[in-house]
């Protein structure tokens, strides 16, 4: 059976973006007068929460706080999460952000070759639209048939909602599509949703669980469009390519 689209995550898939997350959410508290500063070795754990206003509201929960407190931290979250979106574009649109290596040729590669391409992402489109602008100029935008975000769906990765809603817009159904991802959780959405799956692990995401992977890279780099699906299509055990990334 032939592949006829790649679905990308956008955080640390197409770009290595959680930097620049972090970066905006210490400028959101430092705005807010909160005293909060997240760490990289902090940031990395509270990762495993996918979506950043979720991952503001378990940052709540577990501080000391009292009950009234910690309610009325709760209550701002949807309004610091709006900070650090603007502070986040701002920090894009100065051109603070590229794209990982391999990503633009694998693009163009998949245009070329007919595929269909999409997003399916956790974070907003805002961001999504900040990143694509930012990277790839004016043809960011049209560049993918469909763009599924976060908001679109009741449950964020690692439910497969959001891979189900890019596969059921574009009318493809899951066996005839490959994921691009660099995280757990999102190897899991895009696991439950039927596809096979390409990772591609950053500093925040290595050494992460990536069992069931159809094929785990460093990066996009020296993996053309060919190879990708030849290895999509091919009957192998999912983990038999694991130890390419592992160097063994």
């Amino acid at each position: 059976m032939s592949i006829e689209a790649l679905v990308f995550d956008v955080d640390g898939t197409l770009a290595d973006t959680e930097e620049l997350h972090r970066r905006a959410f210490n400028l959101a508290f430092e705005q807010h007068g909160l005293g909060w500063r997240w760490e990289r070795s902090q940031y990395r754990a509270l990762l495993a929460v996918t979506g950043g206003k979720e991952r503001l509201g378990a940052y709540i929960d577990a501080l000391e706080l009292s009950t009234s407190e910690r309610k009325r931290l709760h209550e701002r979250v949807p309004q610091l999460h709006a900070a650090k979106t603007r502070h986040y574009t701002e920090i894009a649109r100065r051109g603070d952000i590229e794209l990982r290596p391999g990503v633009a040729r694998l693009l163009d590669e998949a245009q070329r070759a007919g595929l269909r391409l999409a997003i399916a992402s956790t974070t907003t489109a805002v961001n999504i639209d900040a990143l694509l602008q930012a990277t790839l100029g004016a043809r960011g935008l049209s560049l993918f048939d469909v763009i599924a975000c976060g908001d679109q769906v009741r449950a964020k990765k690692p439910a497969p909602d959001i891979y189900r809603l890019a596969l059921d817009t574009m009318g493809v159904p899951p066996e005839r599509a490959i994921a691009v991802e660099d995280s757990p959780n999102g190897l899991r959405s895009a696991l439950g949703a039927g596809l096979w799956t390409l990772v591609t692990p950053t500093f925040w995401t290595d050494g992460g669980d990536f069992s069931g992977a159809g094929l785990v890279l460093p990066s996009l780099g020296g993996l053309s469009v060919e190879e990708l699906t030849r290895r999509a299509t091919a009957v192998a055990p999912p983990n038999a390519v694991q130890a390419l990334y592992r160097g063994q």
